[in-house]
C-alpha cells in the first residue's frame, strides 16, 4: 500500500507533559448563554430604540399594582461615587464574592500548570525533560514515600530536551545507567511514570515494550523509537532495560491524530526516548557522575518496577 509522503512542517510529535486542563469541563458553544450569564442583546438595524421615560418604553410603563416598591437609590458622593458607609457600620460584602485586588508587590497564588516524571540519579539530584520544567515558576517533587519536596532547575539542554534538578532534601536512591552491551532492536524495555495525573491512578504506572528503532523521528540519532505505551505525564521518566538499568529518558510520542489526517491510518505505539548515553553526556557536562553498570541477568517487569520505584518522582510545575 502506497502512502503519501508527510510534509516536513507537519507537527507530528506530541510532548508528554500533562496539563490539568484535561480535567476541566468544556465551555459551551458560541451563542449559547452560560447559566446566570445571559448574552447581551444586540440592536436590530432600523428598529426603534426605546427612550427611557417615553410612552411605550419599558422605563415609561407604570408598575403593576402588586409590584414591590423600588429600592432607594444608593447615595452618591460629590464625585459620583458611592458615599462612604457611616462609622461603625458593618463592611459590605464584595461584588459576587470576588477577592480583594492584589497589592503592587503581591503575586497570585501558585497553581499546577503541568506535571511530569523525573528520576533520581543521586539522593538530591534528578533528571527529567526540559519541556516539563521550562514554564515553571516553582517546582515540587513527590517521592515514593509521599513527601513533597521543593526542587529547583540547575541546568537544561533544550536540544536534547533534558533538565537536571536539585532537591531540597534526600529523596531516595539514584538509579544506575546502562554501560553495555549495545542496545539492539527488539531489546525489552520498561517505562515507569505518572501519566495523566488526576485522571488515571495517582500512583506510578508501568508499561512494557521493545526497542523498535535505534533512531528517532527523521533519523534523530539522539533518540530511540520504542513500542511501550506512554501518555502525557510520562515525560522525563526512565526508560529501563530488563536488568533495571536506565537506557533512556521518555520524551515524546507520535501525534497519531495528525498522522491519521494525512495518511488515513492511525499509528500505534510510536514513542521516543532520549538515549542513555546522551543523558550521561549532559550530566557529565554538569560535573555529575551517576552510577553505571553493565546489564546482566534479566528481571521480570514486575521486579524492575519494584527495583526502581523508590527512585521515581512525580513532578508538579507550578505557575
Amino acid at each position: 500500500m502506497r502512502l503519501p509522503l508527510p510534509r516536513p512542517a507537519l507537527p507530528v510529535l506530541a510532548l508528554l507533559a500533562a496539563s490539568p486542563v484535561l480535567a476541566q469541563p468544556k465551555p459551551p458553544p458560541a451563542g449559547v448563554p452560560m447559566p446566570g450569564n445571559p448574552l447581551p442583546s444586540v440592536p436590530i438595524p432600523g428598529a426603534p430604540v426605546p427612550i427611557p421615560g417615553a410612552p411605550g418604553s419599558a422605563a415609561g410603563k407604570p408598575p403593576p399594582a402588586d409590584a414591590a416598591p423600588s429600592p432607594a437609590p444608593t447615595p452618591r458622593g460629590r464625585a459620583g461615587n458611592a458615599a462612604p458607609a457611616p462609622r461603625g457600620a458593618a463592611p459590605q460584602p464584595s461584588l459576587a464574592g470576588k477577592p480583594p485586588p492584589l497589592g503592587p508587590n503581591e503575586r497570585p497564588p501558585a497553581r499546577m500548570v503541568s506535571s511530569g516524571t523525573g528520576f533520581l540519579i543521586s539522593a538530591r539530584q534528578a533528571l527529567t525533560n526540559n519541556h516539563v520544567v521550562r514554564e515553571c515558576r516553582s517546582l515540587r517533587a513527590r517521592n515514593a514515600q509521599g513527601r513533597d519536596i521543593e526542587a529547583s532547575v540547575r541546568a537544561t539542554d533544550e536540544d536534547k530536551d533534558l533538565a537536571l534538578i536539585e532537591l531540597g532534601q534526600d529523596a531516595g536512591p539514584g538509579l544506575t545507567f546502562r554501560a553495555g552491551p549495545e542496545v539492539r532492536r527488539g531489546d525489552a524495555v520498561v517505562t515507569y511514570g505518572f501519566p495523566l495525573a488526576g485522571m488515571l491512578s495517582s500512583g506510578p504506572t508501568l508499561t512494557t515494550g521493545d526497542v523498535s528503532a535505534l533512531t528517532g523521528l527523521s533519523d534523530n540519532q539522539s533518540q530511540f523509537q520504542i513500542s511501550a505505551p506512554v501518555q502525557p505525564g510520562n515525560s522525563g521518566g526512565p526508560l529501563l532495560d530488563a536488568s533495571g538499568n536506565v537506557m533512556g529518558v521518555i520524551v515524546s510520542k507520535l501525534n497519531a491524530q495528525r498522522i491519521a489526517q494525512r495518511t488515513g491510518d492511525i499509528p500505534q505505539n510510536v514513542n521516543f526516548a532520549v538515549k542513555g548515553n546522551e543523558a550521561l553526556d549532559f550530566l557529565r557536562r554538569q560535573n555529575v557522575r551517576p552510577q553505571t553498570a553493565t546489564s546482566g541477568p534479566t528481571r521480570s517487569a514486575a521486579e524492575v518496577g519494584e527495583l526502581v520505584h523508590p527512585s521515581v518522582l512525580f513532578l508538579r510545575c507550578m505557575g
